[in-house]
């Protein structure tokens, strides 16, 4: 009798501790997912299903649903799939557990029994857009598996490693660089994540060497990564600028992500500081992109006045800080949770939803502006672009249909792998340069784009001074190259439809106001004023700029080397510089535009910078004086000779016919200078 007394004790004892084992791991389950550290969480709610008997069905049931939430939001799909399950056996089903699961189902691609979830899940939520959208997409969606699109994509392994490698970003001035977020073990930290399960995860880098190959990935190695979270980066346009997303820890409350900014110094970047949106500590604000003008900061949240889950925002950015937050509203935002958003350079907004009719997951859409009637016009781009995964983090390769994302399609873990794209649709555009005549880029510069089809854009150039805008077949287009300081140059451009994608490429070599500017291939006979035929094109380019620029007067200068008697020299460079005048004058340019003026050798060249990239025995700022010639070489002579005997401009006036007799402002037409932008008016570019 004794022995039966010892035996129901030690069962009754190992009864109590199993149920005081289970209700403290819940406890610190709780406590887990409070912080919103999910795989944690789910750790302990294993642990406490684990230990509740199987005669506890109701508790069993609702343990189930903790576990299944946590393996939901943490992309543990198919545990997610089975724990869902384990709460309908165990008769703790809510009204979410069908939609949650079918959601699940559908992103192990078994649409069939998605739809019946789904079904399910109507009828006790018969208003729910997510289960009606989910309902739908699961019909759908085999329709776009099967129907594929004109889209290629490979899985690149050398940019992923065995954890989590996402949200791509193309960077440089020839897409040369290659940022993205991985939790790869080289990350700077070294503890694992009770959010994902993972280390935290790092921005790391790529860039294609001279040859064309991209290096291998490595951690941004200055401050800007931290032991905490940091990834999903984008850029201004002028590349000088990353926003990130940046998640901190806290053992004792929630944190939420923010949005941060890093400044570039040369190479390197810096620490990030955080970006406050608005005076909300207790929403998340996450993935930011830069429109393609630099001129908004769309983003993520789950701020209050959104529309349900996650949607996109935007903010404007201003030279005085940011102006007001605008959620975009339908048709962009749902019921379900809109994130990563990015740009395609010519305009379109890509983003990730779940709440639009998708293939499972995240599926990525494309929202193109609305010309006719504002607002955006939603579509989905299909399969193989999009999977039953999760699809998300798109980045271009300039204006082609081509570059990467980031995807979790076939990874039993979930996690995230480096995929690129290809979609060859014709584009064809145009690339400018915009540099100093004579001279350098000049990253200031501004193009105005103007088209007879009602196009009128202001096109900001990048660091190396180019840009690159998507143009249309048989359109006019006229392109001002303006910058602050130089004389504005115009091209103009038509193009007819081609059958493979196309680039044309136009030079804005701007003439400085300040400075002389050569007026390169002036030929005259020998020992003459006479201008050879040769002369003629580089003449009528500069009518063509006279033409473009109505307000400015010019000096015309000719200048000789040291060699020869000096009277003589400046007399023979006097006619000359009136040679070019009176052709000037011939082909319409207003005399009292033009002052000639024959220097012969009283004003040797200055060496520009550029010019010692041809002459490295030249310095910059070298005067090429007759005391200078003589000490060199006697090739390197004749060719200081050759750059003395020259014939420039400079300019003396910006201001020619803009007032009347008594000096007041004349009524003027749009200004075509650098500066304003373009106006209704604009279409007298053509």
């Amino acid at each position: 009798m004794r022995r039966i007394h010892i035996i129901l004790y030690t069962v009754i004892l190992s009864a109590l501790l199993v149920s005081c084992g289970a209700d403290s791991a819940m406890k610190k389950g709780d406590k887990f997912y409070a912080l919103g550290e999910y795989f944690d969480a789910s750790t302990q709610y294993k642990k406490a299903y684990s230990a509740t008997p199987a005669k506890e069905r109701a508790t069993r049931g609702k343990r189930a649903l903790k576990l299944a939430d946590c393996y939901r939001r943490i992309n543990y799909t198919q545990k997610a799939i089975a724990a869902y399950n384990n709460v309908i056996r165990y008769n703790q089903a809510d009204s979410l557990t069908h939609l949650y699961l079918a959601r699940q189902l559908m992103k192990t691609g078994n649409y069939k029994e998605a739809a019946k979830n789904f079904e399910i899940a109507l009828d006790s939520m018969p208003g729910s857009k997510l289960a009606a959208t989910g309902l739908r997409a699961a019909r759908l969606a085999p329709q776009w598996k099967e129907a594929g699109s004109q889209y290629t994509v490979k899985r690149e392994n050398f940019f992923n490693s065995r954890r989590a490698d996402y949200s791509p970003m193309l960077a440089g001035d020839d897409n040369d660089q290659l940022f993205f977020t991985s939790t790869r073990n080289q990350v700077k930290g070294d503890e694992l994540s009770g959010i994902t399960g993972t280390k935290n995860g790092d921005i790391f880098f790529s860039q294609k060497d001279e040859k064309g190959k991209w290096t291998k990935p490595e951690d941004i190695d200055t401050e800007l990564n931290t032991a905490f979270d940091e990834g999903a980066c984008s850029f201004t346009p002028d590349g000088k600028t990353m926003y990130l997303t940046q998640c901190l820890t806290d053992p004792s409350y929630p944190r939420y992500a923010t949005i941060c900014t890093s400044n570039r110094s040369d190479a390197a970047w810096s620490k990030a500081t955080t970006l406050t949106i608005t005076k909300d500590t207790l929403s998340s604000y996450a993935h930011p992109a830069v429109s393609p003008d630099g001129e908004w900061l769309y983003f993520t949240s789950d701020m209050p006045g959104g529309m349900g889950g996650l949607d996109i925002w935007r903010v404007r950015l201003t030279t005085s800080g940011l102006g007001g937050v605008e959620n975009l509203g339908e048709p962009v935002n749902t019921e379900g949770d809109e994130m990563f958003p990015t740009f395609r350079p010519n305009g379109d907004l890509y983003f990730s939803s779940d709440g639009h009719p998708g293939m499972g997951g995240l599926d990525i859409f494309i929202a193109k502006p609305d010309t006719a009637g504002g607002g955006w016009i939603i579509e989905h781009p299909g399969f193989p672009l999009n999977s039953q995964g999760d699809d998300f983090g798109m980045t271009f390769e300039g204006l082609l249909n081509k570059g990467f994302f980031s995807s979790n399609r076939g990874d039993g873990k979930g996690w995230d792998h480096i995929y690129s794209f290809v979609n060859p649709e014709i584009v064809q555009t145009v690339k400018g340069w915009v540099y100093e005549q004579d001279g350098y880029e000049l990253p200031g510069g501004l193009v105005y784009m103007v088209g007879n089809d009602g196009t009128n854009m202001k096109l900001s150039v990048k660091g190396d001074g180019s840009f690159t805008q998507k143009i249309k077949p048989g359109v006019d287009y006229v392109f001002l190259g303006t910058c602050k300081g130089f004389l504005n140059h115009k091209e103009q451009l038509r193009v007819e439809p081609v059958e493979e994608s196309t680039e044309y490429v136009l030079q804005f070599p701007l003439a400085s106001i300040t400075a002389p500017v050569l007026i390169d291939n002036i030929f005259y006979d020998f020992d003459k004023a006479t201008l050879r035929p040769e002369s003629t094109v580089a003449l009528d380019e500069l009518i063509k700029l006279l033409n473009e620029n109505p307000n400015v007067t010019i000096e015309l200068s000719a200048h000789c080397d040291y060699r020869g008697p000096a009277a003589y020299n400046k007399a023979l460079s006097q006619r000359r510089a009136e040679a070019v005048v009176t052709y000037l004058i011939e082909h319409g340019i207003a005399n009292d535009r033009l002052s000639p003026v024959g220097y012969g050798k009283e004003k040797p060249k200055t060496i520009k910078r550029k010019l010692t990239e041809t002459y490295p025995f030249m310095k910059e700022n070298d005067v090429l004086t007759e005391e200078y010639i003589k000490k060199l070489k006697p090739e390197e002579q004749e060719i200081c000779n050759q750059l003395n005997r020259r014939t420039e401009f400079i300019v003396l006036r910006t201001t020619y016919g803009m007032f009347d007799e008594d000096g007041k402002l004349k009524e003027q037409p749009k200004p075509k200078q650098a500066g304003p932008e373009p106006s209704d008016d604009a279409d007298e570019l053509f």
